[in-house]
């Protein structure tokens, strides 16, 4: 009898369901967005309910489409946008406030009192991270500060909190277990990096009560069986978790000291595999958890853009430049070159290795002679020059040039961004077949907690690639206009 694996991968902007089997062959997929919601300049939030009803579509949908039969489903595998926060009542399940996204930057003032008091070297050196609202522990604190009697309630354990994995166990087992892996919770600035649990000294600075805390897990285990979800049987294992960059690096097969990749979602994110031992960067990225399997914990080296799929969608919804995202490829090739035109999408501030979240957008090199398709060709290399900053100071960090980048998300698909970005770092780009590694790498690891596959060099075995890309463009002209970037980078 086939075993599948059902991988939930609840995203930004929409959750997207997978139903694969042991060969890798995805037999169900559905996608179903949800609505952004943006009370003030810069606040992103997300209805829990809708988050939870784009879930349950598109596992009905991709379920539908599998034709299976769900009694064969062997476990679930769950990752998700990392840092969105959650905070609900454990005896009804109803969340108390909309969940806070991790692009949200109504904390920066919190954040920048923490980093006036001097904490910021004695954070980082307990977390990997720097201070920044893009992580959860001050979202936590805003909603207890913000939503009437919640601290108390917080304080005698009626309340939870979770990141969007720790709701979907949550709301997946009827509220029987509250868990997070430790990726995802090395992402809250409330977990030490050197104990791998939650940190007594760090809960105080960033004022959430214990009580509030979900326990602490691998990534590669069964937390609960699935209790009263619609859609689903009872009892089928929820058996692998892990926010979703590390789920993409997972899902790359990346396992090795050195291995690195890059996925081109909303933002774009860089992850390298620093093996065993966590690697302090000196150069603004993070160091943070990938996985933990049984007693083996592999740590990264992180960069974050916070914005690169969102710029496209940018040009779409708020300028009108193109009908939809695959579109921006062929006007970008109307064009050879962007003609100095210069796009810096720092739309909610820089992320690596800039840090700066009062940076804005900048667009310049403008002429009476740009075109739409000028801009949507800046567009796409400005996606690739936030990831050259981030990938430079990754090799500073490691001592060593990186030689070889795989790639995934949506964006990988475009040829164009994919050339242009060989050309700029100079090493090999190479690209799966299956551009959802996220979903596969949270389907790896359900799948190797119940025994569809046997071990990580049965999945390495599994992953299959699509296309390598290699530089083209002359040195002295990828000098040129790296150049120009940092010119428009200082103007942001």
């Amino acid at each position: 009898m086939s075993k599948y694996i059902l991988a939930i991968d609840q995203g930004t902007t929409g959750s997207t369901v997978l139903v694969i089997n042991e060969s890798l062959e995805i037999l169900g997929r559905h996608t179903e967005e949800f609505p952004q919601i943006y009370p003030k300049p810069g606040w992103v939030e997300h209805n829990p309910h809708e988050i939870m009803a784009s879930v349950q579509a598109a596992l009905v949908g991709a379920i539908e489409v599998s034709g299976i039969d769900t009694g064969q489903i062997a476990g679930i595998g769950i990752t998700n946008q990392r840092e969105t926060t959650v905070v609900w009542d454990r005896e009804t399940s109803e969340p108390i406030h909309n969940a806070i996204v991790w692009q949200c930057r109504r904390t920066a003032d919190r954040c920048q009192a923490l980093k006036d008091e001097g904490r910021e070297a004695e954070i980082r050196e307990r977390t990997g991270l720097v201070i920044d609202a893009y992580f959860a522990g001050t979202k936590v604190a805003w909603i207890l500060d913000h939503v009437e009697g919640s601290r108390a309630r917080a304080t005698n354990g009626e309340l939870a909190f979770g990141t969007i994995d720790s709701f979907l166990v949550w709301q997946l087992t009827g509220g029987e277990r509250h868990v997070t892996d430790i990726s995802n919770a090395s992402r809250t600035l409330l977990m030490s990096l050197k104990t791998l649990n939650w940190d007594s000294g760090l809960l105080e600075t960033f004022d959430v009560p214990a009580q509030l805390l979900p326990e602490i897990r691998g990534c590669s285990e069964v937390y609960g069986t699935t209790k009263g979800f619609p859609g689903l049987p009872d009892g089928i294992p929820i058996a692998g978790m892990a926010g979703d960059q590390q789920a993409a690096l997972f899902g790359q097969a990346c396992f090795d000291l050195g291995e690195a990749k890059c996925t081109y979602g909303t933002g774009a994110f860089l992850l390298m595999n620093t093996g065993s031992s966590p690697v302090p960067s000196e150069n603004g990225l993070l160091t943070t958890v990938g996985w933990k399997i049984g007693d083996d914990v592999t740590y990264v080296l992180e960069g974050s853009a916070f914005i690169a799929g969102a710029a496209v969608q940018w040009l779409r919804d708020g300028l009108g430049v193109i009908e939809s995202a695959p579109d921006i490829e062929d006007l970008a090739q109307q064009v050879d070159g962007s003609d100095g035109v210069y796009f810096v999408p720092a739309l909610t501030g820089l992320g690596a290795p800039h840090w700066q979240p009062n940076a804005r957008g900048v667009i310049c090199g403008i002429t009476r002679g740009t075109t739409k398709a000028h801009l949507a060709r800046a567009t796409l290399e400005g996606i690739a020059f936030q990831n050259l900053d981030i990938l430079n100071a990754m090799s500073a960090d490691l001592k060593q040039p990186l030689t070889t980048l795989k790639v995934d998300g949506g964006a990988a698909a475009n040829n164009l961004l994919m050339q242009f970005q060989a050309d700029l770092l100079g090493v090999e780009l190479v690209r799966p077949e299956l551009l959802e590694t996220t979903a596969l790498g949270a389907a790896f690891l359900a799948g190797l907690a119940v025994g569809v596959w046997s071990d990580l060099d049965d999945v390495r075995a599994s992953w299959r690639e699509n296309r390598r890309f290699n530089r083209e463009m002359d040195e002295g002209e990828v000098a040129c206009t790296i150049a120009g970037w940092h010119n428009a980078v200082a103007r942001a």
